[in-house]
């Protein structure tokens, strides 16, 4: 648990919802039945890969512990995530030597990608629960990535398919001049590109 918020946020007791307390990029959340619902993984990787819910949910989980930033200058501290290490996903892949990002795709046409060194941390999780209960929609269930060095819209909520790439695609807010590296520590919200 962080005692010290990183520059430029303060703290706030819970995580806004989309729709409800946020109005996020999308006017209506997706509709997502979990009775059709994949998770798709493809690009740069030797074992291409398609799960369902149930099988999703059949993976070793994990619990982590870690603050929440958004950009916009809210923290929630101390969150407790539960769902599956993306180390562990992707060594079920085996991503190429060719792959060094990886590209998130969402329900409702959100995008986002990371380079593939800052999703193997131990604390960055394809997480379906948050603090015991699972993820309601307007949280990112029923599930969403995390990446708590990186700022929330790195963290991208109803993930779809995952792209290993061996060039970097910038996602939503990237396009649009946020910072693509998005460290929380460094206060890196936007881009110098532009």
């Amino acid at each position: 648990m962080s005692k010290h918020l990183p520059p430029g946020q303060r703290q706030i007791e819970h995580i806004l919802r989309w729709g409800k307390d946020h109005p996020g990029i999308t006017k209506v959340l997706p509709k997502i039945d979990l009775a059709n619902w994949t998770l798709i993984f493809e690009g740069e990787i030797t074992m291409p890969l398609k799960m369902n819910w149930t099988d999703f949910l059949k993976l070793p989980k994990i619990t982590s512990r870690s603050d929440f930033h958004c950009v916009e200058g809210w923290s929630v501290l101390d969150c407790e995530w539960e769902g599956v290490s993306f180390k562990f996903l992707s060594d079920l892949v085996k991503p190429k030597d060719t792959a060094k990002y990886v590209f998130f795709e969402c329900a409702d046409g959100y995008s986002t990608s990371l380079l593939l060194t800052d999703v193997f941390d131990d604390d960055v999780l394809l997480a379906y629960k948050l603090n015991g209960n699972d993820l309601e929609e307007g949280f990112g269930g029923p599930l969403r990535l995390i990446v708590p060095k990186k700022y929330a819209y790195k963290s991208t909520m109803w993930i779809t398919k995952i792209i290993f790439l061996s060039k970097n695609k910038l996602g939503f807010w990237e396009n649009k001049g946020y910072s693509d590296t998005a460290n929380v520590s460094d206060n890196d919200r936007f881009s110098t590109q532009r």
